[in-house]
């Protein structure tokens, strides 16, 4: 049921450039909260549970997608772009969900998935009927090689060609990821004004802004030509197993259009004061990333799945922000170190035995870096990737690879609330099985278990969000490193005007004393976590295990 947008904020009555240096909450609707007791997340259970997400000390909520689906890939298989699947509720509950961020002082980032549909969506019905209907060119078409075969040899990222053959049109279809996930045609005028449309209806019901999912799909190569081999595999966005990194995307993706498109979507934005930031998984992201925020006429920021991978070293840290600083001028990032597409990162970076230390300063560490932050639910419970048997496997991704690669459900498992209750909490207490597994050594650090412990990751992020709010520095100043030994990660945050922030990271399991990389340093002490501050002696820092540091030169 649809109902009447919200009342609009004028844009003038907010701060146009909240989202830099912003914390922004990455929310999964199905495996959140379940308020109704049917094993998957609702909108009622976000609702109930924002509260907890707002006394972390974020500035914005984004909710992957809860759009009308036949949820093939679990929402990112839009049927329909301007309702609410009934599994999470309706559009009035979305409306309370944005009422009640807003009272809460949350900002609300919707995950938008333009650059595919899914086959069920009334338009991709409507083309794949004929060649000469309405709505005919809205979907990537093209007709087979002489021999029958697709028109080049374009892959898809779930596994084999990206064309799927059509019986009623007796044509190919393109389609990145799954096959029911049919590609839209963004040279079609009336593609891009219609989903201008739809960005805009969520606008009048009140979001602060997109997270465009896949936004360098948008559009392909006109002439269809082959892509290259690559030289070397790119493995960052897609498993080694994957021979989608067999290939140089030149021609299926980050298309020149691309930019005259976010163009329009910038101009719309700015109409409400809201703001964007696209995911970026490309052969040469970090160039893409400063093409696409550059210049304040397309997406706001960025993200890239450079601190995504399993790579965690300080010196590849420090590479991929020096390269990306390099490039970026005028544009945004926003970093992130998890998400819904990959492994926890407590499991992916830390290791084996890793422990809530480990997740405190790779926080301390990422909201420290120059750019916005996004924070993948229930990192901060130092959750690690679940086992999922392959029985229990949803992910169509995983289904495909396994065993090789087990899919996105390891850090997709339900948030655990408590204990001591079934499926720790997730359905509220109720014995319904979740959509997947609640894994035990989850429910050991459920919401609660951390609520009670003062020295858990979950009260340092709140006291280290707190803390980050009162030093400008990381908010909006620049960037410098300093050369420190492995595992140390150090740079300065560098004002305008003023002394520079000495930001110093071990993110080994061991001590470790460095010499001050300047004379005169003063420690600037935090509160956040006595246990892991390091100590200023001299000229010497030492820090312990997975500890950090904070200074300047001269006094404090």
């Amino acid at each position: 049921m649809k109902s009447d947008p919200q009342t609009v904020l004028a844009p003038a009555t907010h701060d146009r450039d909240w989202w830099r240096g912003a914390v922004i909450y990455q929310l999964y609707p199905r495996s959140f909260a379940d308020a109704n007791g049917d094993g998957v997340g609702d909108f009622a259970g976000m609702v109930e549970r924002l509260p907890y997400v707002a006394s972390l000390g974020v500035d914005a909520i984004w909710v992957s997608p809860f759009f009308r689906s036949p949820m093939k890939d679990f929402g990112y298989d839009v049927s329909d772009y301007r309702d609410v699947d009934p599994l999470f509720g309706t559009l009035q509950d979305f409306d309370t969900l944005v009422a009640r961020a807003h009272e809460l002082g949350l900002k609300v980032i919707v995950d938008q998935v333009l650059s595919h549909s899914s086959d069920q969506h009334p338009w991709f019905m409507q083309s794949r009927a004929s060649r000469d209907n309405a709505r005919a060119d809205w979907y990537v078409w093209a007709d087979p090689k002489a021999d029958g075969t697709p028109p080049n040899n374009w892959l898809s990222i779930f596994g084999g060609s990206a064309w799927q053959w059509d019986t009623r049109r007796r044509q190919y279809y393109l389609h990145n990821f799954l096959a029911s996930q049919p590609d839209l045609n963004f040279h079609n005028p009336d593609v891009q004004k219609q989903l201008l449309d739809d960005l805009r209806f969520w606008l009048d019901r009140g979001v602060d802004g997109f997270r465009f999912d896949a936004c360098i799909f948008h559009f392909h190569d006109l002439k269809l030509r082959d892509n290259p081999p690559a030289q070397k595999a790119d493995t960052l966005s897609v498993p080694a197993s994957n021979p989608y990194s067999f290939q140089r995307h030149l021609y299926d993706k980050t298309q020149p259009e691309n930019i005259g498109f976010l163009q329009k979507i910038r101009n719309l934005l700015d109409e409400y004061g809201a703001a964007s930031v696209g995911e970026i998984g490309d052969d040469d992201s970090i160039k893409t990333m400063a093409a696409y925020t550059s210049g304040g006429d397309k997406l706001h920021m960025a993200y890239s799945f450079n601190l995504l991978a399993t790579e965690s070293s300080a010196g590849y840290i420090r590479r991929q922000v020096e390269e990306l600083e390099a490039q970026i001028a005028d544009g945004w990032t926003s970093w992130s170190i998890g998400n819904h597409d990959v492994p926890r990162f407590l499991s992916r970076w830390g290791g084996v035995g890793a422990t809530g230390d480990y997740t405190k300063v790779a926080l301390a560490m990422l909201a420290s870096l120059r750019g916005s932050v996004c924070w993948w639910q229930g990192d901060e419970l130092a959750l690690t990737e679940a086992d999922i048997p392959y029985e229990k496997i949803q992910d169509p991704y995983g289904i495909t690879f396994w065993p090789e690669f087990k899919g996105r459900d390891g850090c997709r498992t339900p948030m655990p609330w408590s204990r001591d209750l079934v499926h720790a909490g997730f359905s509220g207490g109720r014995p319904v099985e979740p959509w997947l597994p609640v894994p035990a050594e989850h429910s050991a650090r459920a919401v609660d278990a951390s609520e009670a412990d003062t020295a858990s990751p979950l009260h340092f992020m709140r006291r280290l969000l707190a803390w980050r709010k009162t030093e400008s520095r990381l908010l909006r100043g620049g960037i410098r490193f300093v050369d420190a030994p492995e595992p140390v990660l150090a740079f300065y945050r560098t004002p305008d005007q003023g002394p520079e922030l000495l930001c110093v990271f071990n993110l080994g399991r061991t001590p470790v004393e460095i010499d001050a990389p300047a004379n005169g340093l003063q420690q600037i002490h935090t509160g956040v976590d006595e246990h892991l501050e390091a100590t200023l002696a001299g000229e010497r820092i030492t820090l312990p295990a997975h500890g950090f540091f904070y200074g300047q030169h001269g006094s404090v």
